[in-house]
């Protein structure tokens, strides 16, 4: 897994500070704005009927090239495909896919409603990649191939692969189970990425979740997919800061 590599990307730094600004379409460069693929606008929630507010590169939506029109609802498969991004809201759900990933989205297990106001996530299957979302008031489990995680209206950052998931409960409540091993779970209650962790598949009964570092992500990526879903983050930040902070654990 890698850990501040694709990140630390100048193209995902210049990407990041112009979604937060809200530097898209006329307000780009023409040649800019096509080589990356963003036709998005200023942050704002989005209007009843869009999901994506923003991709770059390859996304797909159940194997169908996305664009700003796509609908992306429960029972959907999302995947991106290298130096790719979306953006995209499922209900009161926003998340930011990074590239490399496939995510499944679940149904719930009664009837959902199907109206696109109404789509209701009944979880979220990591199956490899890396994500960041906010909810609220939207229980759910989030699963990869090392954990199952319960969401109690959360801000959170997943990396899933096959052997090894990494999770920050940036803001909220979690409950982290390492799927091998049901001695190995914790309960997390975070204001600020307060515990960072690694849930790993080969460690002793007890053992397989593990202290980890923050990476990959940043308080200005969550304070604008709150901002889709018409929100704020429950932290301040500061403006022209670009990197999240960098903790041992």
């Amino acid at each position: 897994m890698n850990s501040h590599d694709d990140f630390d990307d100048p193209r995902r730094q210049w990407l990041v500070r112009a979604l937060a600004a809200g530097w898209f379409g006329a307000a780009l460069p023409q040649a800019m704005a096509q080589g990356l693929n963003i036709f998005g606008s200023k942050p704002a929630k989005l209007p009843p009927g869009q999901s994506i507010y923003g991709i770059t590169g390859d996304v797909r939506v159940n194997n169908i090239p996305a664009t700003l029109s796509t609908t992306i609802k429960p029972g959907d498969t999302v995947q991106t495909g290298k130096s790719s991004e979306a953006i995209f809201v499922v209900n009161t759900h926003a998340m930011i896919l990074r590239g490399d990933s496939k995510l499944e989205i679940e149904s719930p297990s009664t009837a959902p409603d199907t109206s696109v106001t109404g789509y209701v996530i009944g979880g979220l299957r990591m199956l490899t990649g890396k994500l960041l979302s906010v909810s609220r008031n939207s229980p759910m489990s989030v699963k990869t191939s090392a954990s199952t995680i319960g969401i109690r209206g959360t801000g959170f950052y997943i990396e899933s692969d096959p052997d090894l998931t990494y999770f920050c409960t940036c803001y909220g409540s979690t409950v982290v189970q390492a799927n091998d091993d049901p001695e190995s779970r914790e309960e997390v209650v975070a204001r600020h990425h307060d515990r960072p962790l690694y849930i790993v598949k080969d460690a002793a009964k007890g053992k397989n979740i593990r202290s980890a570092p923050f990476v990959n992500h940043t308080d200005q990526e969550l304070a604008l997919i709150e901002t889709l879903v018409g929100r704020t983050s429950p932290f301040v930040f500061s403006k022209d800061s670009y990197t999240g902070p960098r903790r041992s654990y």
